[in-house]
């Protein structure tokens, strides 16, 4: 049974940094294509970045050069940098295995400015 479990999240000051970690079970991160979305309440899921099995990531228009994702194929796991927080990077955070439609619990972010 393929999962995923997002760990890393909590509280940061305006400026700070948080790392988010997305570890898989019962599959292989570094042959599928990952993404990274942010909800806040009320909202719908926005993506945040993607991470091709072969390619660059994109990010969204928001966290371009503050955001960066990255894996780590001997832990089977990925990465969200999240540098130079801003008080709206909050929210609940989910990883998902785009091609088996997976997604992890969620992990709940907050920036205090």
């Amino acid at each position: 049974q393929v999962q995923l479990v997002e760990s890393g999240g909590g509280s940061a000051q305006a400026g700070g940094s948080l790392r988010l970690s997305c570890e898989a079970s019962g599959t292989e991160l570094r042959l599928a294509t990952l993404e990274w979305y942010r909800q806040t309440p009320g909202s719908q899921r926005e993506l945040v970045a993607r991470m091709p099995s072969n390619g660059r990531a994109t990010y969204h228009d928001s966290v371009q050069g503050r955001f960066f994702v990255f894996g780590d194929n001997t832990k089977n796991k990925m990465y969200l940098q999240m540098d130079k927080m801003k008080p709206e990077d909050k929210g609940v955070y989910y990883c998902k295995d785009t091609e088996r439609l997976i997604w992890g619990q969620g992990i709940q972010v907050t920036v205090s400015s």
